[in-house]
C-alpha cells in the first residue's frame, strides 16, 4: 500500500521530499526524501514545485517491501509496511512528521502508543543531510535507528547521539574520485559550486586540501543559497542566473558541483534567465562534474526544456546492479489497474499533461489520460526506467532492516502474547536492532553484497556516469568509469574515455581546463607573482638541463655521462673525445709535424754537408747544429700531445716541450750574444776578445736550459701531470686529457720561455744593424718577433677553447713557433748554400765587406 494519510494526495512529491513509514500488521519503516516547500502549498504553485522524478524512490521502496513480504525465508509471519510523510523542507514539519511515527495512527499524541499492531522499527532517512539531522534529533529520544541514503549531516555537537547507518558510501571515496578524474584529464583550473550550508563548507575543506596537494587550482567558488521559504525561490533562481553567467564567462572549462538534489533543476532554470544566453544564443560549453547527490532531475514543467548546458556532464553515482524485476514492476504501473497507490494518478497527470475523467468537476479542457501512456516514453531527466543510485540505496535499506530483524528474531526467544487470536511482538525489544544493523551482511537480489564498515558506512563503490542529452530533450546516462575503494590504490579509479560524449562546444575532443598552456618538454614553469600556482609562464631550460615531461617545476641536470639534446627534452650519452691520429685534425697535425721534421733534417744535412763553408762556420757551427737538433725535437715532441692520453705521455710531454724549447731559445740567445760580443771584440783595445768563443755560448745554453729543467723537475716532484677525464668542459663529450697537475708550473714554464724569447728579441733588435758579415741578428729579431706573437696569442686562445681543441692549439703553437725559428734563421743561409754557392766563400765575403 502506498499512500500519504497526513497530506493531501496532490502534494505527494513536493520537490521530492517525503517521509515514509508503514501501515500494516507489525513493522514500520520510515524514509525521507527532499522537501522544497515550507508548508502545504496552494494549488496554483503545485506545477512549479513538483519533482516527479523522485517518484521512482517511492516505487523502489514499494518494490523492496513487496519482495520481502513475498519471501517467507526472511520474515515469516511478519508483514512489512511503510508510511510516507512530507517534511515541507522545514525543521518544524520534519519534527512533526517524525513524532507522528511515534504516535498511534491518525493521532498526534507524542509518547502515547495504543496501537498494538503497528510498531516503528527503523527510519530510512533523507536524501538531503539536513532532513536526516532533524529526524535524528527526535529518533535519538526513542533509540530508533535511522538509515540515510544521502550524505551524513555535519554534526556540530554531540546530539543526536545515535549513529547514522549510511546507505551512502563514505564521502572521502567521492572526494578522491573527483581528484582522480581531474588528474586523469589534466584539468587543473576549475570552478567550484557548493550549497551554502555546513555540508558545502565541509566539502570545500576536504577537497581544497586534496586539490592543492594534487596541483589543482580553483578559479572561483560560488555558493548556492538554500531555500528556507517558498518566497525565496524566485530570488534564488535570480541569484543562480548571476552565478550561471559568471560560470559561463570564466576561463575554467570544468565545474565541480556539490549541491542538493534540486541544484541541477535550478541551474537548468537559471539558463533561461541568463544574460549570457540571451546575448549569445550559443553559450560556451562546460564540463560539469557532479557529486552523488546531484541527480539529473528537473521540474515537471521543464520536461520539454533544452538541457544542453548539462550535455556531456560527468557525475558520480552510487554503484548499482541491474534489477530486471524492478523494470517489469515499473512497466506494470498503471493508474487504471494499480491499487493502493495514492500518488500515481497525480503523477500521471503531471508527467503526461493530461487529466483523468472524473478528477475535476468542471468541464475538462485538454487531453484525457487513457492509462495507456508508457513510463518508458518519458525523458530520462523526468523519469528513468533503470533504478537510480538513490533508489538502489532505498531498496537495499529496506532489505537491511529486514535482515537485521531476521537476525534479531533468531537471536532471542520470541515472547508472544496472544491477543484476540493474534500475536504481538514486544515493542521494547526493537531498540536492540542497532546491534544487528552494525553486523548485517547479505546478498541482495542482484547478487551484490550489502554490509557496513566500522564507521557505519555501507561498503560500496561509485560509478562515473556521462550525461547525454539528445536534441529531442531525451536523456540518457552512460556508465564510463568506477571508483572502487576496495581495490588497490593504483586501481581504485578506472575510466573508459573512449565512450564519453563531450559537450558539443568541444567538438568531441578532450576539453582543456588550464590557467596556462602546458609547458612542453624542454621548458619549465615560472610562477606568476601574485597568482595561483596553476598560472605560470613557460621558459626554456637552462643550458645543460632538460625537462622530459610537461609542466615540470624545474629542469633536471643530466648525469656527467650524458648531455641534453637540442630540444633539451632528452639526455644523450656523451661520446669519448681526444685528439686521435685517425681524425682529420690529428692527421693534419701529424703530417705537419713530420713535414717540418723532414725539412729540419734536410737543413741539418745541408749544413753538415757544407760544414767547412764560411756561412756555416759563422756564429758558432756547433751552436747551429744544437739549435737544429733542438728544433727537430721540438717538432717531434708535438706527437706526444696526439693520441689516447697515457700515463707516460702525460708525464713527460709538457716538461719535454718546455726543456727542448728552452734549449732552442738558449741557442738563439747564445747566437745573439755572440754576434754582439764579436762586434765589440773587433774594436781596438777591447777586452771582450777573451769572452768571444765557444765556451761562453755553451755556458749560456747550459745555464738557461738548466733553469727550465729545474722548474720541470720541481713540477714532476710536487704535482706531476696525469691522465684524466673531463666530463664538464664540453657539453656533448667526455674528454680524455692530461691533467697538468698544477697549472701554475705550466705557466712558469711558458713564462720562462717567454723571458728567453723576449730577451733574445731585445738583444737581437739592438744588434740587427751591426756591420758584420752574415749577421744573424736581424733574422733572429724577426724570428723572435714571430715566436713571441705565436705564444702571446696562444694564451687567450688556449684558455678559450675546450677539449681536444686545447691540445690542438698547443700543438699548433709548438709547430708555428718552431717553424718560425727554422724559417727565419736558416732559410736565408740555405738559400745561399744551395742556390747561391758563389757567395759562400771567403774572398767574396771580404770583397763585399770592402765594398
Amino acid at each position: 500500500m502506498i499512500n500519504n494519510p497526513h497530506s493531501p494526495p496532490h502534494e505527494y512529491l513536493q520537490s521530492g521530499a517525503l517521509i515514509i513509514g508503514g501501515i500494516t500488521s507489525q513493522i514500520f519503516i520510515f524514509s525521507s526524501f527532499i522537501e522544497f516547500t515550507e508548508r502545504p502549498p496552494p494549488p496554483q504553485l503545485n506545477e512549479f514545485v513538483v519533482l516527479p522524478k523522485n517518484y521512482q524512490h517511492i516505487l523502489a521502496l514499494a518494490f523492496a517491501i513487496k519482495e520481502i513480504n513475498e519471501n517467507p525465508e526472511i520474515l515469516p509471519n511478519v508483514t512489512l509496511g511503510f508510511r510516507i510523510y512530507d517534511s515541507y523542507f522545514t525543521a518544524k514539519w520534519t519534527y512533526h512528521a517524525t513524532l507522528l511515527l511515534a504516535s498511534s495512527l491518525e493521532r498526534f499524541v507524542p509518547n502515547y502508543l495504543c496501537d498494538t499492531q503497528n510498531n516503528l522499527i527503523a527510519v530510512i532517512g533523507g536524501l538531503d543531510p539536513l532532513i536526516s539531522l532533524h529526524v535524528a534529533t527526535v529518533l535519538d529520544i526513542y533509540k530508533i535507528a535511522q538509515l540515510t541514503h544521502g550524505p551524513a549531516p555535519v554534526m556540530n555537537d554531540k546530539t543526536p547521539g545515535l549513529p547514522f547507518y549510511q546507505m551512502f558510501p563514505n564521502e572521502e571515496h567521492q572526494y578522491r574520485g573527483i581528484v582522480s578524474l581531474l588528474l586523469h584529464f589534466g584539468w587543473t583550473w576549475i570552478g567550484v559550486l557548493v550549497m551554502d550550508n555546513d555540508n558545502g563548507e565541509q566539502f570545500l575543506q576536504a577537497v581544497f586540501r586534496l586539490f592543492s596537494h594534487s596541483g589543482i587550482c580553483i578559479e572561483f567558488i560560488e555558493r548556492i543559497l538554500q531555500i528556507t521559504f517558498l518566497a525565496d525561490l524566485l530570488d534564488m533562481i535570480k541569484d543562480a542566473a548571476k552565478i550561471h553567467d559568471k560560470v559561463m564567462e570564466s576561463k575554467a572549462n570544468v565545474l565541480v558541483v556539490y549541491g542538493e538534489s534540486y541544484s541541477v533543476a535550478f541551474f537548468s532554470f537559471a539558463t533561461y534567465l541568463s544574460e549570457v544566453v540571451l546575448a549569445t544564443n550559443a553559450p560556451k560549453g562546460k564540463v560539469w562534474i557532479g557529486t552523488v547527490q546531484l541527480a539529473p532531475a528537473s521540474f515537471a514543467f521543464q520536461k520539454t526544456w533544452d538541457g544542453e548546458i548539462f550535455h556531456g556532464a560527468l557525475s558520480f553515482t552510487i554503484h548499482t546492479n541491474d534489477l530486471p524485476a524492478f523494470h517489469q514492476f515499473l512497466e506494470s504501473r498503471n493508474p487504471t489497474i494499480t491499487t493502493g497507490d495514492g500518488f500515481i494518478q497525480e503523477f500521471w497527470e503531471r508527467l503526461f499533461s493530461c487529466i483523468f475523467p472524473g478528477s475535476v468537476l468542471d468541464e475538462v479542457e485538454g487531453n484525457l489520460c487513457t492509462g495507456g501512456e508508457k513510463l518508458e516514453s518519458l525523458p530520462g531527466s523526468i523519469f528513468e526506467m533503470s533504478m537510480t543510485g538513490h533508489s538502489y540505496n532505498i531498496y537495499n535499506a529496506a532489505y537491511t532492516v529486514a535482515h537485521a530483524l531476521h537476525a534479531l528474531f533468531q537471536s532471542r526467544h520470541q515472547h508472544r502474547v496472544k491477543m484476540k487470536g493474534e500475536f504481538k511482538l514486544q515493542n521494547e525489544q526493537f531498540w536492540q536492532i542497532h546491534h544487528f544493523l552494525k553486523g548485517v551482511s547479505f546478498n541482495n537480489s542482484a547478487g551484490e553484497e550489502v554490509s557496513f564498515d566500522q564507521n557505519g558506512d555501507i561498503v560500496a563503490g561509485l560509478d562515473v556516469i556521462n550525461w547525454v542529452i539528445f536534441s529531442n530533450h531525451s536523456f540518457q546516462t552512460v556508465k564510463v568509469g568506477r571508483m572502487d575503494p576496495q581495490a588497490p590504490p593504483d586501481q581504485a579509479f578506472t575510466i573508459n574515455e573512449g565512450v564519453i560524449t563531450w559537450h558539443r562546444f568541444f567538438n568531441q575532443t578532450r576539453p582543456l581546463s588550464l590557467c596556462s598552456e602546458s609547458c612542453h618538454p624542454g621548458s619549465r614553469k615560472k610562477m606568476r607573482e601574485g597568482e595561483p600556482f596553476c598560472c605560470y609562464d613557460c621558459i626554456s631550460c637552462p643550458e645543460g638541463k632538460i625537462s622530459n615531461q610537461k609542466d615540470m617545476n624545474d629542469c633536471d641536470k643530466c648525469t656527467d655521462e650524458n648531455y641534453p639534446n637540442r630540444k633539451q627534452d632528452l639526455c644523450i650519452p656523451k661520446d669519448i673525445s681526444f685528439l686521435s691520429y685517425g681524425e682529420p685534425l690529428g692527421l693534419t697535425l701529424v703530417s705537419s709535424t713530420f713535414s717540418f721534421s723532414f725539412i729540419t733534417v734536410l737543413v741539418l744535412g745541408t749544413f753538415m754537408k757544407h760544414h767547412n763553408t764560411p756561412i756555416v762556420k759563422a756564429n758558432n757551427r756547433n751552436l747551429t747544429y744544437t739549435l737544429l737538433v733542438s728544433l727537430l725535437l721540438c717538432f717531434l715532441c708535438a706527437l706526444l700531445f696526439i693520441g689516447h692520453p697515457e700515463k707516460v705521455a702525460c708525464l713527460i710531454r709538457q716538461t719535454a716541450f718546455g726543456i727542448i724549447f728552452s734549449v732552442a731559445l738558449s741557442c738563439v740567445l747564445a747566437k745573439t750574444i755572440t754576434v754582439v760580443l764579436a762586434f765589440m771584440a773587433t774594436r781596438p783595445g777591447s777586452r771582450m776578445r777573451k769572452w768571444v768563443g765557444k765556451g761562453l755560448a755553451n755556458s749560456i745554453v747550459i745555464f738557461c736550459s738548466f733553469i727550465q729543467a729545474g722548474i720541470c723537475a720541481v713540477w714532476l716532484a710536487t704535482s706531476p701531470p696525469y691522465p684524466d677525464v673531463d666530463k664538464h668542459s664540453v657539453d656533448d663529450k667526455i674528454v680524455l686529457e692530461c691533467n697538468e697537475g698544477s697549472a701554475i708550473f705550466l705557466y712558469f714554464v711558458l713564462a720562462y720561455m717567454g723571458f728567453l724569447a723576449l730577451f733574445s728579441f731585445t738583444v737581437a733588435f739592438l744588434a740587427r744593424k751591426l756591420p758584420d758579415s752574415f749577421n744573424e741578428a736581424k733574422f733572429i729579431t724577426f724570428s723572435m718577433l714571430v715566436f713571441c706573437s705565436v705564444w702571446l696569442s696562444f694564451i687567450p686562445t688556449y684558455l678559450s677553447t675546450k677539449g681536444k681543441y686545447m691540445v690542438a692549439v698547443e700543438i699548433f703553437s709548438i709547430l708555428a713557433s718552431s717553424a718560425a725559428l727554422l724559417g727565419c734563421i736558416f732559410f736565408p743561409k740555405c738559400y745561399i748554400i744551395v742556390l747561391k754557392p758563389q757567395l759562400n766563400n771567403r774572398e767574396q765575403l771580404i770583397r763585399r765587406k770592402g765594398l
